[in-house]
């Protein structure tokens, strides 16, 4: 079959094929919808069936109406055989037809995903904000299941035809930003992050760490804070001035952390510039009566009780939007910074990858903003997840009991160069060479430790566990990628080079489960990645990497690629290994984790 066949009109022609022989089995009734499925185990076919839902107009058991079928569809050219297995029809493509399919649409497929052009455009705009750091301490490990959210699912969501813009909203403001001022005033002694040669957020985190020593000594800190604020939005110039040269110290060092981290953002917005933007909206609400004033002044906004539950004494629940004074909330920035964002990019989503302690928060933001009249609101979506804890609990910021980003990244890149090193042990390899696989593997290794489980759920990092080069981790699925780079190069093929040797026999593949694993590990990697997209969840992606790297190990340690006495059947499984490189390689860029060619 020498024209490359796409995906959609391959599997157009086995449902058409399945329709003829219903037609055949039932001429009185007309299909025109088969809702074909991978089966669980390629055993049983390549395709499954399952007959239930024709069983009430056709008035027949599932099991009937599925033997019916399996008699009038005869085995052709793309169909080596139908079997009615109990209420479902299974059905085995012919091995050329399938394999060959396989292999050239899933290489055509990746090579234009690697080259930029995704799914055919949506022609939605979406933005995904995430990070969102405090400027009064470095990014810790909570921030690096943020950010490695944050950077994959904006990749597949490119990859499934849409328009991304990547956004962080600072938080550069506020009492927890005066308390690092503070602390450099009083203790500091003039110090910077040079003359100490510390980063910046680094430097700026000692300052909020002292200040929580000292309140315990000194409890009248918290009026000297609160005084500081009020000097900083008054515009006090000595106040402003602190504030914006400890908020450099603290970008300079963030800037670092993303670079290595490979955190990229298109718009950065800050609460400085943003945490009064929701007051007039408020103003707005409260002619309109969405909002009212409180008995003690406060402006709120009564939550149904359908949806948010009431309280005690049964009243509904609400929400301070502007306090009695008109000084404003969060709740009342994220109100104006949602719609900033629409006014500035046309947004048909926006998503907030934001900690699971702010589910209530972003309800009552999205319904509030639906009350207001925005039709925009409903595509607003929180991609809420759970703490990432330590062997011994929770992080404490203000304690200095975290596991910072850069120190987590330092420790798993050391990790990496010891596996490495004793991987190759004898062998004379190049030092800065060593060292740039050690960074990826590592940063890789983070990566995909926080992205393998449901977001929803609590996890324990387990530094060690994830950098393990066996077993359901990165470096596993980076392994498998090399691997396969490692068996092309040795048949004398370019890693770069993807077309379908012209003397493959894929009818000689198939005759194994673990070659039809991997044809149907591959066949599943684009569905796999729009249920990822429309679930707002890369832990989807990150499965099926692992299951295909997992896949193609079982596979090369049973049945040689190279080195056999038929030539066409060697030509056929390089194929498929090119195929599987490409699919390894782009599952892990989606991921944000670098595909390396040698471990």
């Amino acid at each position: 079959m020498g024209d490359t066949m796409k995906k959609d009109s391959f599997f157009k022609i086995v449902r058409d094929y399945i329709k003829e022989g219903f037609k055949k089995a039932f001429p009185n009734i007309t299909v025109d919808s088969f809702n074909l499925t991978l089966p669980a185990e390629v055993k049983y076919g390549t395709f499954t069936l399952a007959c239930f839902p024709y069983a009430r107009e056709l008035k027949l058991k599932p099991s009937l109406i599925a033997q019916r079928i399996a008699q009038e569809m005869k085995s052709n050219s793309m169909i080596a055989k139908v079997e009615a297995v109990g209420p479902y029809l299974n059905i085995f493509l012919d091995n050329q037809f399938y394999f060959e399919h396989v292999c050239r649409s899933s290489i055509e497929q990746l090579l234009a995903m690697a080259a930029g052009k995704f799914s055919e455009p949506t022609g939605k705009k979406m933005m995904v904000e995430y990070l969102s750091p405090n400027t009064n301490k470095p990014l810790h490990l909570g921030h690096l299941r943020n950010g490695s959210l944050g950077i994959s699912i904006s990749n597949i969501l490119e990859a499934s035809g849409n328009k991304v813009i990547r956004a962080n909203l600072v938080n550069d403001r506020g009492v927890h930003i005066c308390k690092s001022m503070l602390a450099w005033k009083k203790w500091s002694d003039g110090a910077t992050p040079e003359s100490v040669g510390k980063k910046g957020d680094h430097f700026v985190g000692d300052c909020y760490v002292r200040y929580a020593q000292e309140l315990d000594k000194d409890p009248s800190l918290k009026e000297a804070v609160l005084a500081m604020l009020a000097q900083w939005e008054s515009g006090d110039l000595e106040t402003i001035s602190l504030w914006k040269k400890m908020n450099d110290w603290v970008y300079a060092g963030f800037d670092q952390t993303y670079d290595r981290f490979g955190i990229r953002f298109d718009k950065f917005y800050y609460e400085s510039e943003t945490y009064r933007l929701g007051k007039d909206i408020v103003e707005e609400g409260l002619k309109k009566g969405t909002f009212r004033k409180d008995e003690t002044g406060n402006t709120v906004y009564d939550l149904p009780t359908g949806e948010f539950g009431a309280n005690k004494d049964g009243s509904p629940r609400r929400v301070t939007v502007l306090r009695p004074d008109g000084t404003s909330l969060y709740l009342t920035q994220d109100l104006g910074t949602a719609k900033l964002k629409v006014e500035d990019y046309s947004l048909d989503n926006s998503i907030y990858v934001v900690a699971s302690e702010q589910v209530f928060h972003f309800k009552s933001l999205f319904h509030i903003l639906e009350a207001l009249g925005f039709d925009w609101a409903k595509g607003c979506y929180h991609l809420s997840y759970e703490m990432v804890l330590l062997p011994e609990g929770r992080m404490k910021s203000r304690e200095g009991k975290v596991v910072d980003a850069d120190g987590l990244m330092d420790e798993m890149v050391k990790l990496a160069l010891a596996e490495i090193k004793k991987r190759h042990v004898g062998e004379d390899l190049n030092a800065e060479e060593i060292a740039s696989r050690a960074e990826k593997i590592g940063i890789g290794a983070i990566k995909y430790y926080l992205l393998r489980v449901n977001p929803n759920q609590t996890m324990v990092f387990d530094p060690r566990e994830s950098i393990s080069f066996d077993g359901f981790t990165g470096p596993y699925c980076q392994y498998a990628y090399a691997r396969a780079c490692g068996i092309l190069k040795k048949a004398g093929v370019g890693i770069e080079d993807n077309e379908i040797p012209s003397d493959s026999n894929f009818s000689s593949l198939g005759d194994n489960l673990e070659e039809q694993l991997l044809a149907q590990k591959l066949l599943q990697f684009f569905e796999v990645i729009g249920v990822a997209a429309k679930e707002y969840n890369p832990s989807k992606l990150a499965v099926h990497v692992y299951e295909l790297a997992r896949s193609f190990n079982q596979f090369y340690n049973k049945h040689p690629v190279i080195g056999g006495n038929d030539p066409s059947l060697t030509a056929a499984r390089i194929a498929l290994v090119k195929a599987v490189k490409l699919a390894l390689k782009e599952g892990l860029v989606l991921l944000g984790i670098d595909a390396i060619p040698e471990m």
